[in-house]
């Protein structure tokens, strides 16, 4: 999906104020536009100095450079089940992102494919956060296994993979808790629905994915840590983001991607397009 960043336009604008020189102005111009933009101050300084030491002398030659430099920060993740294993992605992120409704959509997405897929309502936390995921699986024409609000999450999950064996079917998304009492109990209650899945999974077919909103910024990477400490992230799902979203944010986190959302529709999920994503990022092509 083709995204305009505002970042290209920044760039592009710096760039113009200064067509005689690059002067120590526009590098210190340069650093707090990257930091503005969430990038964190040594990422700004590395692409800074860079830029310094190759003295860029046209505007598609600058861009190119922040491009080349962001490549190795961005990474794609693959999420290809093994139609002859029992898959099963843990689906984390905090309330309010689109962590459910993402669900959904890549309920559609792998079930297109040819995919046995199940939910499991693993987010007992809160009731209506059991009832919008059953609404879905119903919209869908998705199996879902459920308990009741309150239910152990690690039972919930256990009686998915069983069911799922049963049944033969080879993709289970899991639905988690975003918000508890603390952060302690939602780190304690991911670990332990992370050992039941282990227990019963084998390591390659495995995956955790967080959802996080593309437009939230520096929250964003502190949720990320927060998950990735917890149990280990392997990709991510980025939602909004037909909306204005701050890149900046997800140079820092550094886990691969591997969805973006782009609308309300189950259809509007895709893969991750890195080339697209770098190039919109730099505001090349423009």
């Amino acid at each position: 999906m083709a995204f305009k960043f505002s970042l290209g336009a920044k760039l592009k604008a710096l760039f113009s104020g200064f067509k005689k020189t690059l002067d120590q102005s526009f590098f210190d111009n340069l650093e707090d536009l990257l930091i503005e933009g969430d990038f964190g101050a040594k990422n700004a300084m590395m692409i800074s100095d860079e830029v310094n030491e190759r003295k860029p002398k046209t505007e598609e030659e600058f861009l190119a450079i922040v491009r080349e430099l962001l490549n190795d920060k961005i990474s794609k993740a693959e999420l290809i089940p093994d139609k002859d294993e029992l898959n099963v992605y843990l689906v984390l992120g905090v309330n309010g992102v689109g962590k459910t409704t993402s669900i959904a959509k890549l309920a559609c997405y792998y079930k297109e494919k040819g995919y046995k897929v199940v939910m499991a309502a693993g987010d007992t936390f809160r009731a209506a956060a059991i009832d919008q995921l059953e609404l879905h699986a119903q919209r869908t024409g998705t199996r879902i296994v459920r308990q009741e609000n309150g239910s152990d999450p690690g039972a919930v999950i256990y009686d998915a993979i069983s069911s799922a064996q049963a049944r033969g079917d080879n993709l289970i998304l899991c639905d988690t808790a975003g918000r508890m009492h603390n952060k302690e109990n939602l780190v304690r209650e991911l670990q332990k629905i992370d050992k039941v899945i282990r227990n019963r999974v084998k390591p390659e077919n495995y995956k955790k994915i967080l959802v996080i909103d593309a437009t939230t910024g520096q929250n964003s990477i502190s949720q990320a840590q927060i998950f990735n400490e917890a149990v280990g992230i392997d990709a991510l799902i980025l939602t909004k983001y037909d909306s204005a979203a701050k890149a900046g944010a997800l140079v820092q986190i550094g886990i691969p991607v591997a969805f973006v959302g782009t609308g309300e529709h189950y259809e509007d999920i895709h893969e991750f397009d890195k080339d697209e994503f770098l190039t919109s990022l730099a505001g090349l092509g423009e």
